[in-house]
């Protein structure tokens, strides 16, 4: 059977190396963006048409397309990866509310909103995929991403909690938390400060996209079959 993957922040380097990895099953995709069409209309190239129901655009900061888009969704998904969302480098102090209220919406309300919306279904189905990629501040925190790292402490959490509640209804639960990756995320360090971030690794380099991609298709597999509400770390002995 086909399954149908809905893929949040697929315009995003982890979400086009998940798209590249699971297009080669017997998949489709709905697949989400906000403002990188251009670098989603990559991979689109490189996957068959046919396996793609739909792609949406919405601006999770903004509470009124959170809804639009889960009106939008107008196919069954057995699994959802919430690959999106962004960092925020600031003093606590020097946090607007704007901001905090911005990283609020795009890694906990409208994870949450659109969970509740799928939830149903899957429990129906006794059968479903629930993804985060979430990140290492979120277990240990991060000087100057204080809010970026509450905000995905918030979806570790929400990972263990909403795992114990739907375990015996045949849905899992599990988050895969990347450490340093080679992604525009970081593209503000300077080459020095990467090469002492690079000496702060065990493997002495920074991950690449395709390996997230790859612990969430193991985690989508039949062999991650007894991994229930998981925080699996792809941060090369980074701690």
């Amino acid at each position: 059977m086909k399954r149908n993957i809905l893929i949040i922040g697929a315009s995003g380097e982890i979400g086009r190396s998940i798209v590249r990895l699971l297009a080669k099953e017997d998949t489709q995709f709905i697949l989400h963006y906000n403002e990188n069409r251009s670098c989603l209309e990559e991979v689109l190239k490189e996957v068959n048409p046919l396996q793609i129901l739909s792609v949406l655009k919405a601006d999770f900061r903004k509470e009124e397309e959170i809804w639009q888009f889960i009106e939008n969704i107008a196919f069954p998904v057995h699994a959802v990866i919430f690959a999106g969302g962004k960092a925020h480098i600031a003093q606590l102090q020097d946090t607007t509310e704007t901001a905090m209220k911005e990283l609020f919406h795009l890694h906990l309300y409208a994870p949450w909103m659109i969970t509740k919306h799928l939830l149903p279904e899957m429990i129906q189905r006794r059968c479903g995929h629930i993804i985060f990629i979430t990140s290492i501040w979120g277990n240990k925190g991060a000087s100057m991403e204080t809010i970026y790292s509450s905000v995905k402490g918030g979806q570790n959490i929400f990972i263990k909690a909403l795992a114990k509640e739907v375990a015996n209804s045949g849905v899992y639960v599990n988050g895969v938390s990347p450490g340093y990756i080679e992604t525009k995320m970081n593209n503000h360090l300077s080459r020095e400060e990467k090469d002492d971030l690079y000496e702060e690794i065990p493997l002495k380099r920074p991950g690449k996209a395709e390996e997230v991609a790859k612990v969430v298709q193991f985690l989508l597999s039949d062999a991650s079959s007894y991994i229930q509400g998981e925080i699996i770390h792809v941060a090369g002995g980074w701690e």
